[in-house]
């Protein structure tokens, strides 16, 4: 049985996921700052754990935890993302530091620390943007948001590098729109023609079988982006 993690499981793909993966009976560590929607659901083969992905003191705490039940881990989904939408003149030092530390730092850290637990065809999944690729359209208020997930995307391809020889293998999912609460929050009114659950069962296939195929890559996923 393979060992699973993915963060932002409260809502949304990451909430998907893990419904996914306990269906098809993988092992699940679920990190968020809500536990309740994962664990009120009782699921036989998930631990929900709290983690504050943009604090190094939770990551400390919760990768304790992890080391306890999983002594390898298989796959890891980085979906916990944030996102402030904002005039550039009005996006301060401190609204670019938080955005950065949900969806670069915090992802860094937490793979540095769980790096010795991947073994030969492990696969990291981080979820991006198709805003962070280069010569896509891009939106204004979204300059904190799509300028971390160009940095997101570049840590990927200096991971897959950096671990290549050891067979451990890092993809980048650039998602378009999907209708999830960051998408109301960013778009209010906008509707997506996919739904969360439509977007998790991708990237379930994917973090399963895509490391066969691709290490090192940005692979939009994307039929449309507001």
């Amino acid at each position: 049985m393979k060992n699973v993690i993915i963060t932002g499981s409260s809502r949304g793909i990451g909430f998907e996921l893990v419904k996914l993966f306990n269906e098809n009976n993988y092992k699940v560590i679920a990190l968020s700052r809500n536990t309740k929607p994962i664990s009120n659901l009782k699921l036989k083969n998930v631990h929900s754990h709290y983690l504050d992905i943009s604090s190094s003191a939770s990551i400390n705490k919760t990768i304790k935890l992890v080391f306890k039940e999983f002594k390898k881990i298989d796959i890891l989904i980085n979906n916990a993302g944030t996102l402030i939408n904002k005039p550039f003149n009005e996006t301060s030092f401190e609204d670019f530091q938080y955005v950065y530390k949900v969806n670069v730092f915090g992802v860094a850290e937490l793979i540095r620390q769980l790096i010795s637990r991947f073994k030969t065809k492990s696969h990291v999944v981080n979820i991006s943007s198709i805003g962070g690729i280069g010569g896509s359209s891009k939106f204004p208020g979204l300059s904190a948001y799509s300028s971390s997930k160009g940095a997101l995307n570049i840590l990927t391809e200096m991971l897959a590098e950096e671990f290549k020889d050891k067979g451990i293998s890092f993809n980048t999912l650039a998602l378009g729109a999907v209708q999830t609460e960051m998408l109301e929050e960013a778009f209010p009114g906008y509707k997506a023609n996919i739904s969360s659950s439509e977007m998790a069962n991708f990237i379930y296939k994917f973090s399963l079988e895509g490391n066969n195929f691709f290490n090192g890559k940005i692979i939009p996923v994307s039929n449309t982006n507001p």
